[in-house]
């Protein structure tokens, strides 16, 4: 049965010829007829068509015309390519110009394969374009595809699939539909089955304008399920019915031609066929109420719904059925055959005379070099082409139908697509006035994986699509500050990712500074042990003529105090903000003043060895024990240490920098030590002072003396070791402030440690036991000692 949509190409033609034919200037003392017949959107039926058709009689008689009075100059036809191809395969034979008035097909521009063949269509290069722009503008990105199985749809997916690789939008299945199957019940029930349970919801078909009838009729099972689906050409009964059973539609968008109302046409439709009918046969024409799109400018209500006025300036527009885009084809299509005739008439007028009338209408084939060259301006004030190479691009409306009942739908214009227009201008979208369904608002999903938000990025899955990912936080340092992100970016060095991960904020500049808790605690305790230190000092001196405090090298005592004392408050260099004077000063500073703080120890030792074991009449060694060697002693290890930190200070010395790593929020100024060999050399340097101590006070340690200090020595030296040895690979693991700290402390606690074990036990002597600190039990005790050590001896 004839499909109620076409009733506008049954009754173009007549009302064209009879524009044609009124016309004066074209065509004239001649009329133009047609024969028309249906294709039943069958192969097998148009070929049977046009074999009646050439043949003139209902008997099928190949090459031979039963025609009489008819003559046949050119044929218009084929609404689909694979009708167009089944004609023009046919036709060609006869070199009979075909004209077509489906949608423009590349395939069918092949004048070698379709000589015979013209298309009216304009070109539909970018509609892929237009449909990706439409699936971003929504962020559907996990789309079907369907299309048939021909070049026209080959080639639709290799450009659909290019532009959504470009635009990130991927495809879960492809559909071809069968050219000889379409119409078979136990293809199409299939077809419609794997559509229908697949868990797509948005769905693109690109098809001619009959090919949704594969849909048209329930499956065997019906179910409720909701698609979006977007449509290269619109076929109001097949959504009828689909809406009708309820079971496939969610909401439908169509791509269709913009094109005008012909002037005249709908007055002569309304003329031919009843009101009753034009309601069941048209889309009912809605007229929008003045509603705005949220980024359109305000515009008055006055203006929205003058002619004129520019579709960009409308929230949604009625859609117009007086004129569809396949009726305007077989008007342009009539025109052009028309033009080409008057054309071939004129030049024969003035080469021939006009008394041989079988001369006057030309042969079907002698149309080829004038229609291929025809062009005019229509009704419209469009210029026509019928060469395919000047034809120009389509331009787009989006449509969006809307259904009630099976006799109350409607279309709404809420859109467009102008592919010559500027990249800002060619595609214009009213969203806020689609109708997706009946009961929600709410714009449809269709992603294979949801968004990942900022301070995320994507992960792929593997054997996935790119649109399919995993989302995983961004590491430590690095953000993310939109959603989706395919990689972290790291922060500039003065800044930090917030919580969220999602932006940098500036970091703070910080150094150990005295006004903080750690500052104040080693200011404090710092003074406290320099003063500590003080005030032993004090008391040897006061009590400088006691045994006790003569008997262990007074001077080198002294010496020994006075850098201590030093060696505390040269931890205060490490503390407030780093300059160039303070890091060049704070680490050889403290070198070169506990190295005499450990000279001193190591010449006290050595003059306790000395004094023991050089004690022989005629001994060489006793040189050794002359009052400057100590002092020669201190001051040749200091020297060296000195060397040292001044081949340091003088190649690769310490300077100040911002620490931007140590800390993720903070950046630290501190001192780099430049040459990290010059640094441990210098501390390797006074540990080898410190074990040499160590090992001599550990000789020495029982020699017979009241008042011999080599067991505090030594045990002072242990101290001493353990904390350096401890120290570094703890200074190795510390970052930022940390590393100041663990060295302060490290001093500190040393020196702690010399000033505690080698001091305090005298202060208690002086202090708390002076009886014994007195010549008398000094000189009993000595010799105690002396026959003792006399008796081993022997």
């Amino acid at each position: 049965r004839p499909i109620e949509k076409n009733y506008q190409q049954y009754l173009m033609p007549a009302f064209t010829l009879h524009e044609i034919n009124r016309n004066p200037n074209l065509l004239p003392n001649i009329s133009l007829g047609y024969s028309m017949y249906n294709s039943y959107s069958s192969e097998e039926r148009t070929l049977q068509n046009y074999l009646w058709w050439l043949s003139g009689t209902h008997q099928l008689i190949p090459n031979y015309n039963c025609r009489e009075q008819e003559k046949i100059v050119a044929v218009i036809g084929g609404a689909t390519s694979a009708l167009s191809v089944q004609m023009g395969t046919l036709l060609d034979r006869y070199h009979l110009p075909q004209i077509t008035y489906g949608p423009f097909d590349p395939s069918l521009a092949d004048k070698v394969q379709f000589p015979s063949l013209y298309q009216m269509a304009h070109k539909s290069s970018s509609l892929h374009r237009g449909i990706v722009r439409l699936l971003v503008y929504f962020q559907w990105n996990w789309i079907g595809l369907i299309v048939f199985d021909d070049m026209r749809g080959e080639e639709f997916l290799r450009e659909m699939r290019e532009e959504m690789k470009k635009n990130r939008v991927c495809v879960s299945f492809t559909e071809k539909i069968p050219l000889s199957d379409r119409k078979n019940r136990e293809t199409s029930e299939a077809f419609k089955s794997r559509i229908l349970i697949s868990e797509i919801k948005v769905i693109v078909i690109h098809t001619d304008t009959d090919s949704l009838t594969i849909m048209g009729d329930p499956p065997g099972f019906l179910f409720p399920t909701k698609k979006v689906w977007i449509a290269t050409s619109h076929s109001d009964t097949t959504t009828r019915a689909l809406y009708y059973y309820g079971f496939t539609f969610h909401a439908s968008l169509f791509f269709s031609h913009l094109t005008s109302p012909i002037p005249g046409f709908e007055s002569f439709m309304r003329k031919l066929i009843p009101p009753l009918t034009m309601r069941n046969i048209f889309l009912q024409a809605h007229r929008p109420s003045p509603l705005k799109c949220s980024d359109q400018p305000d515009i008055p209500e006055q203006d929205l719904y003058l002619p004129n006025a520019s579709l960009k300036h409308l929230p949604f527009y009625p859609v117009d059925m007086t004129t569809s885009t396949l009726s305007y084809n077989i008007y342009n299509a009539f025109y052009a055959v028309a033009w080409a005739l008057h054309e071939i008439l004129m030049k024969r007028s003035e080469k021939r005379s006009l008394g041989n009338e079988e001369s006057v209408l030309p042969h079907p084939w002698q149309l080829h070099s004038y229609l291929k060259n025809t062009q005019f301006k229509n009704i419209l004030g469009e210029q026509v082409f019928v060469d395919e190479n000047r034809r120009t691009e389509a331009q787009y409306a989006i449509m969006n139908y809307i259904y009630f009942d099976y006799y109350n739908d409607h279309l709404l214009y809420v859109g467009d697509f102008i592919p010559e227009a500027q990249l800002s201008q060619d595609f214009t979208i009213c969203a806020n006035v689609i109708v997706w369904d009946a009961w929600s608002s709410k714009i449809p999903s269709a992603v294979c994986s949801a968004s990942c938000p900022p301070g995320f990025r994507k992960l792929p899955l593997e054997g996935k699509p790119f649109c399919c990912f995993s989302c995983s936080p961004c590491s430590d340092g690095e953000i993310s500050s939109h959603r989706d992100a395919e990689q972290c970016k790291k922060c500039p060095e003065d800044e930090y990712p917030n919580e969220q991960r999602d932006r940098c904020l500036p970091k703070i500049v910080t150094f150990l500074d005295i006004n903080e808790p750690w500052g104040k605690a080693v200011t404090a305790i710092a003074v406290s042990l320099s003063f500590l230190t003080a005030l032993v000092l004090w008391i040897f001196v006061k009590f400088q003529d006691t045994p006790i405090v003569q008997a262990n090298n007074r001077n080198l005592s002294y010496m020994l105090l006075i850098s201590l004392s030093s060696c505390f408050l040269c931890s205060l260099l490490f503390v407030g903000r780093p300059t160039t004077a303070s890091c060049l000063s704070r680490q050889t500073v403290f070198a070169v003043v506990f190295t005499v703080a450990v000279s001193s120890i190591l010449a006290k030792t050595i003059i306790v060895v000395l004094a023991f074991r050089v004690t022989g009449p005629g001994s060489r060694m006793r040189i050794f024990l002359h009052p400057r060697v100590p002092y020669c002693v201190v001051l040749i290890c200091s020297g060296i240490q000195v060397l040292f930190c001044a081949i340091w200070l003088g190649t690769h010395p310490p300077f100040p920098e911002a620490d931007t790593h140590s800390e993720s929020s903070h950046i630290i100024l501190t001192c780099n030590e430049g040459s990290a060999f010059a640094f441990y050399c210098v501390l390797g340097y006074m540990g080898f002072l410190a074990l040499g101590s160590f090992t001599i006070a550990f000789l020495a340690r029982n020699l017979p003396d009241a008042f011999n200090e080599a067991k505090f020595i030594t045990f002072s030296m242990l101290v001493f070791c353990s904390v350096w040895i401890s120290f570094l690979p703890t200074y190795q693991s510390s970052k930022g402030k940390a590393v100041m700290i663990v060295e302060i402390f490290s001093i500190l606690a040393s020196s702690a440690g010399l000033l505690g074990c080698i001091f305090i036990p005298k202060c208690f002597l002086i202090l708390l036991t002076s009886w014994k600190n007195n010549t008398k039990q000094n000189k009993n005790q000595r010799s105690s000692r002396s026959k003792n050590f006399l008796f081993l001896k022997i």
